[in-house]
């Protein structure tokens, strides 16, 4: 009897060692002039279009990327870390306009409506995942610029690690971003 009660009871204690330890979602980080692209190490608030930060587990700061495209990269890429605690995106339907995505509007991106393949391209040339907080927001600036509408999870692997002619790229007016918010 005693036997099995020590062994219940160090069965009990192992298994509350194996209990994964929940660690506290970091909130979303107010965008500084100082912040500097991942990849590129410009200046993020230097591009149009949105933007999007990757914070680490145990990293006080996080990961800046001066077009959403290029954190959706980072996360599909082998060689990069894997241990993300959040990733936020820029959410387009609350933002100025598009030269002005915003600094504080951020959204988890698990929470947003993307558009992909659309005309618009994004702050460093290349096709942008471009964030909204709403699937009705996603859907009127995919009519207004073509594209699909998808989730997060849904955003191709190829759209994002794929070669790309920016010399073919078009911006957006601040007029159709504008169109696009309404």
């Amino acid at each position: 009897m005693k036997r099995a009660l020590i062994s219940i009871f160090l069965l009990g204690f192992l298994a509350a060692c194996q209990e994964e330890v929940q660690i506290a979602k970091p909130d979303a980080m107010h965008l500084t002039p100082e912040a500097a692209g991942h990849y590129c190490q410009m200046t993020v608030l230097e591009h149009d279009g949105p933007k999007a930060q990757i914070h680490l587990t145990g990293i006080p700061n996080p990961l800046w990327f001066t077009q959403v495209r290029d954190a959706v990269a980072f996360l599909r890429s082998p060689e990069e870390p894997k241990d993300i605690a959040a990733v936020y995106v820029n959410d387009m339907e609350r933002a100025e306009s598009w030269t002005q995505p915003g600094t504080d509007n951020w959204i988890d991106a698990d929470a947003a409506w993307f558009v992909i393949g659309s005309s618009v391209a994004g702050g460093m040339g290349a096709p942008e995942a471009i964030p909204f907080g709403t699937q009705a927001g996603a859907d009127a600036f995919a009519q207004e610029n073509k594209g699909n509408v998808v989730r997060f999870d849904d955003i191709p692997t190829d759209y994002v690690l794929s070669a790309v002619d920016v010399s073919a790229a078009t911006s957006l007016s601040m007029d159709a971003m504008q169109g696009a918010a309404q």
